[in-house]
Protein backbone atom coordinates (compact mmCIF):
# COMPACT_ATOMS: atom_id res chain seq x y z
CA UNK A 1 0.00 0.00 0.00
CA UNK A 2 1.23 3.39 -0.82
CA UNK A 3 0.46 6.32 1.85
CA UNK A 4 1.14 10.01 1.10
CA UNK A 5 0.80 12.07 4.48
CA UNK A 6 0.59 15.99 3.33
CA UNK A 7 0.31 18.99 5.36
CA UNK A 8 -0.02 22.90 4.46
CA UNK A 9 2.61 25.16 5.78
CA UNK A 10 5.55 24.78 7.32
CA UNK A 11 7.09 23.20 10.19
CA UNK A 12 7.70 25.22 12.98
CA UNK A 13 8.51 23.09 15.82
CA UNK A 14 11.64 20.82 15.42
CA UNK A 15 9.94 18.96 18.25
CA UNK A 16 7.28 18.29 15.31
CA UNK A 17 9.60 17.54 12.78
CA UNK A 18 11.47 14.59 15.35
CA UNK A 19 7.61 13.21 15.68
CA UNK A 20 6.75 13.46 12.16
CA UNK A 21 10.40 11.24 11.07
CA UNK A 22 9.63 8.51 13.92
CA UNK A 23 6.29 7.56 13.04
CA UNK A 24 7.19 7.82 9.35
CA UNK A 25 9.89 5.76 10.04
CA UNK A 26 7.46 3.23 12.12
CA UNK A 27 4.76 3.26 9.19
CA UNK A 28 7.44 2.38 6.84
CA UNK A 29 7.72 -1.15 8.19
CA UNK A 30 4.12 -1.80 6.82
CA UNK A 31 3.49 0.37 4.04
CA UNK A 32 5.06 2.80 1.25
CA UNK A 33 4.87 5.74 3.44
CA UNK A 34 6.16 9.69 2.44
CA UNK A 35 5.79 12.72 3.63
CA UNK A 36 4.63 15.79 1.45
CA UNK A 37 4.59 19.20 3.12
CA UNK A 38 2.60 21.46 0.27
CA UNK A 39 2.78 25.28 0.10
CA UNK A 40 -1.30 25.76 -0.22
CA UNK A 41 -4.39 23.99 -0.18
CA UNK A 42 -4.60 24.51 -4.64
CA UNK A 43 -1.06 22.48 -4.36
CA UNK A 44 -3.19 19.57 -2.72
CA UNK A 45 -6.23 19.65 -5.11
CA UNK A 46 -3.85 19.32 -7.91
CA UNK A 47 -2.63 16.23 -7.06
CA UNK A 48 -5.92 14.88 -7.16
CA UNK A 49 -7.37 16.31 -10.46
CA UNK A 50 -8.90 13.27 -12.61
CA UNK A 51 -5.72 13.50 -14.86
CA UNK A 52 -2.65 13.33 -12.07
CA UNK A 53 -0.76 10.67 -11.91
CA UNK A 54 -0.49 7.42 -9.96
CA UNK A 55 -4.18 7.77 -9.51
CA UNK A 56 -4.69 8.99 -5.74
CA UNK A 57 -7.81 8.84 -2.96
CA UNK A 58 -7.88 11.85 -0.67
CA UNK A 59 -8.54 11.84 2.52
CA UNK A 60 -8.67 15.01 4.56
CA UNK A 61 -8.11 15.71 8.51
CA UNK A 62 -11.10 17.90 9.23
CA UNK A 63 -13.26 19.20 12.64
CA UNK A 64 -16.40 18.21 10.82
CA UNK A 65 -15.51 14.49 9.27
CA UNK A 66 -15.79 11.64 10.60
CA UNK A 67 -14.82 10.17 13.95
CA UNK A 68 -13.84 6.75 14.15
CA UNK A 69 -12.08 4.25 16.78
CA UNK A 70 -8.63 3.13 16.23
CA UNK A 71 -10.11 -0.35 15.17
CA UNK A 72 -12.65 0.99 13.01
CA UNK A 73 -9.39 3.62 11.41
CA UNK A 74 -7.78 0.29 10.77
CA UNK A 75 -10.61 -1.59 9.18
CA UNK A 76 -11.27 1.82 6.65
CA UNK A 77 -7.58 1.64 6.29
CA UNK A 78 -8.17 -2.21 5.07
CA UNK A 79 -10.98 -1.65 3.24
CA UNK A 80 -9.27 1.07 1.04
CA UNK A 81 -5.93 -1.72 0.65
CA UNK A 82 -8.38 -4.55 -0.41
CA UNK A 83 -10.46 -2.19 -2.54
CA UNK A 84 -7.79 -0.05 -4.39
CA UNK A 85 -4.88 0.49 -6.19
CA UNK A 86 -4.49 3.80 -5.70
CA UNK A 87 -2.19 5.60 -3.72
CA UNK A 88 -3.62 6.82 -0.11
CA UNK A 89 -3.18 11.14 0.15
CA UNK A 90 -3.94 11.87 3.73
CA UNK A 91 -3.81 15.33 4.21
CA UNK A 92 -3.94 17.91 7.36
CA UNK A 93 -4.77 21.02 6.36
CA UNK A 94 -3.68 24.95 7.27
CA UNK A 95 -4.43 26.52 10.88
CA UNK A 96 -7.93 27.50 9.73
CA UNK A 97 -8.68 24.36 7.88
CA UNK A 98 -9.70 23.28 4.21
CA UNK A 99 -12.40 24.53 2.47
CA UNK A 100 -15.44 23.42 0.75
CA UNK A 101 -13.79 22.82 -2.35
CA UNK A 102 -11.20 20.88 -0.67
CA UNK A 103 -13.93 18.70 1.36
CA UNK A 104 -16.01 17.97 -1.52
CA UNK A 105 -12.79 16.94 -3.40
CA UNK A 106 -12.09 13.90 -0.81
CA UNK A 107 -13.19 10.88 -0.50
CA UNK A 108 -13.41 11.05 3.06
CA UNK A 109 -13.57 13.45 6.19
CA UNK A 110 -11.80 12.22 9.02
CA UNK A 111 -12.15 13.97 12.61
CA UNK A 112 -9.75 13.33 15.08
CA UNK A 113 -12.61 14.33 17.78
CA UNK A 114 -14.22 17.35 18.96
CA UNK A 115 -11.41 19.20 20.76
CA UNK A 116 -9.48 21.49 18.40
CA UNK A 117 -5.79 20.46 17.67
CA UNK A 118 -2.77 22.68 16.08
CA UNK A 119 -2.48 21.69 13.13
CA UNK A 120 1.03 20.72 13.37
CA UNK A 121 0.02 18.36 16.37
CA UNK A 122 -2.81 16.76 14.62
CA UNK A 123 -0.47 15.68 11.46
CA UNK A 124 1.61 13.69 15.05
CA UNK A 125 -1.59 12.25 16.12
CA UNK A 126 -2.50 11.28 12.26
CA UNK A 127 1.19 9.74 11.98
CA UNK A 128 0.63 7.90 15.05
CA UNK A 129 -3.10 6.54 14.21
CA UNK A 130 -1.64 5.08 11.11
CA UNK A 131 0.98 3.56 12.50
CA UNK A 132 -1.70 1.76 15.22
CA UNK A 133 -3.97 1.43 12.40
CA UNK A 134 -1.01 -1.04 11.34
CA UNK A 135 -0.24 -3.21 13.65
CA UNK A 136 -4.14 -4.23 14.98
CA UNK A 137 -4.19 -5.27 11.50
CA UNK A 138 -1.10 -7.02 12.03
CA UNK A 139 -1.95 -8.23 15.06
CA UNK A 140 1.16 -6.53 16.98
CA UNK A 141 0.88 -5.85 20.80
CA UNK A 142 1.31 -1.99 20.03
CA UNK A 143 -2.75 -1.48 20.46
CA UNK A 144 -3.69 -3.16 23.16
CA UNK A 145 -7.61 -2.46 22.81
CA UNK A 146 -7.90 0.95 25.42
Amino acid sequence: MKIKVAWIGKTKEPAIETLTHEYLTRLARYAEVEALPLKDEAALLELCTPKARPKRTLWLLDSRGKQLSSEEFAKFIANHQERSSATLLLAVGPANGFTDQARQAAAFVLSLGLMTLAHELARVVLLEQLYRAFTILKGHPYHLGH
